[in-house]
């Protein structure tokens, strides 16, 4: 069976959602511990318990909700593309295309399921831990 090839914008939107599946849980991490941890850092540095007007705890929190959401939004993504390339071979299309982005969701899946799991750990320890004395 024979499908139609997508239009260059659906191909170009298939592409960025699938990189964003791919490394939007790595992107998510790194903001993750640059915010969380360094804002932890500097404010305890200069003495202070709040960061912008408010309260360091709840700006951590922020610098941990986010990117947890964010690399969920990534492996949703990455599993969307998945089922959807998972379909394109079960109706026997033999685009090479699709097994390469079959592949990179497969590694999407996985990657964003280590970062997700390494963000809510270090989440909780960073906002378990009292500030200042990490």
């Amino acid at each position: 069976m024979t499908t139609t090839p997508p239009g260059p914008r659906a191909r170009l939107t298939g592409g960025v959602l699938l990189w964003y599946g791919v490394l939007g849980g790595a992107v998510a991490w790194a903001v993750h511990v640059l915010a969380a941890w360094g804002l932890d850092e500097l404010a305890c540095a200069a003495g202070s318990d709040r960061v912008l007007a408010m309260p360091l705890g709840r700006v951590v929190g922020l610098a941990v909700i986010v990117p947890a959401l964010v690399t969920a939004g990534s492996l949703a993504v990455a599993a969307l593309a998945w089922r959807r390339t998972a379909r394109a071979q079960a109706t026997g299309t033999q685009d090479r295309a699709y097994g390469r982005s079959r592949m990179l969701a497969v590694v999407g899946v996985w990657v964003n399921l280590l970062f997700l799991t390494i963000i809510v750990l270090g989440g909780v320890a960073v906002l378990v831990l009292p500030p200042c004395q990490l």
